[in-house]
């Protein structure tokens, strides 16, 4: 389990890159943002690397891409900033073009330097804790996310506790491309969703759950990223219906596959929603790992949380979290490659 320092904060505390593996896999793990800075998968070509990323602390300091980080206090959207839990209203901080709140606001827990509670060869504990009146959410939140891997697997199991009711809805924010470089509207993806919440113009949900047949939302058979005709392409950032419920064990949700490398990821969660973002806003001012340029739609993103803009919708999947009650989540990718 090999540490070391990726460099400092501006407050000048370090953070840490902390190495874990396994068979066929193997994770790089920084405390900045409790972020998954590599993923390193076995092939018949050699070791590949899934996720974007960036070889020094400066391109996560000045990206606003949340590459591999956990988001939160709550993921996603909250429209205008806003919600009333138990009938006391809370404006929380406008981070999206100072409308809206978007994954935590402006300090949310991407921007967080994580503490390691304990570590080992193959799976790493980090814990935060956040006070109350953090970027206007109430009540003090300890969270904690632990990494593991095995066999082909990567396991991310996130938990948060409480001192007074608050909203927590954590998301993983990695950027996947399987083929390790070029976009990923070629990839093929599959979602078990039957329908999806369309948003209004901020990107924030309207409240509506849409079926998804015979929409370009249709990802119940395995088909490629890419919905229009002749290479045309219309950006997906938007929340799939699993389920109205978090399930108590983790089920498959979804399966991507690049067309080049023969990879194949499987997601499995406990989470109602996935976000599926494509890098539509990518790219990104630094270079990415080991200097190669990033491209718009250069990585895509598959998040399972709560419904984005619960809190406003009373008939989503709640994200509210009270005294006494644990915040749980487990997310797996588990690769293989296509026979």
């Amino acid at each position: 389990m090999p540490v070391s320092e990726f460099g400092r904060m501006p407050d000048g505390s370090v953070v840490e890159a902390i190495s874990i593996a396994a068979d066929g896999i193997a994770a790089n793990i920084l405390t900045f943002g409790a972020s998954l800075a590599d993923l390193v998968v076995a092939t018949s070509d050699g070791p590949r690397s899934v996720v974007l990323g960036f070889d020094s602390l400066d391109g996560y300091l000045t990206h606003g891409a949340f590459f591999g980080a956990i988001a939160g206090r709550c993921a996603n959207r909250i429209a205008g900033g806003r919600f009333i839990l138990d009938g006391v209203e809370h404006q929380l901080d406008l981070n999206e073009a100072g409308r809206g709140h978007l994954h935590g606001g402006a300090d949310g827990f991407f921007r967080r330097n994580w503490t390691v509670v304990d570590a080992s060869d193959n799976s790493v504990l980090l814990g935060l804790a956040s006070p109350d009146g953090d970027q206007g959410y109430p009540g003090k939140v300890i969270a904690t996310c632990r990494y593991s891997v095995d066999e082909g697997r990567l396991r991310i199991a996130l938990g948060a506790r409480s001192d007074a009711p608050t909203l927590v809805n954590l998301a993983t924010h990695a950027y996947f491309n399987l083929d390790g470089g070029g976009t990923v509207l070629d990839h093929r993806l599959k979602i078990a969703a039957e329908a999806y919440t369309p948003v209004d113009s901020q990107n924030a949900p309207t409240g509506d759950v849409l079926a998804v047949d015979e929409t370009p939302f249709d990802f119940r058979g395995l088909r490629p990223v890419r919905n229009g005709p002749d290479g045309a392409h219309a950006a997906y950032d938007h929340n799939f219906v699993l389920a109205m419920q978090p399930a108590p064990e983790p089920w498959h949700a979804a399966r991507l596959e690049g067309p080049h490398s023969g990879i194949r990821l499987d997601l499995w969660t406990t989470e109602p929603g996935l976000q599926f973002y494509d890098g539509g806003f990518l790219p990104v001012a630094p270079p990415l790992r080991g200097g190669v340029e990033g491209v718009r739609h250069g990585g895509l993103c598959l998040e399972p949380q709560r419904f984005p803009d619960a809190a406003n919708h009373p008939h989503f999947p709640s994200a509210v979290l009270r005294p006494g009650e644990i915040y749980s989540q487990v997310t797996e990718y588990r690769f293989s490659i296509v026979e």
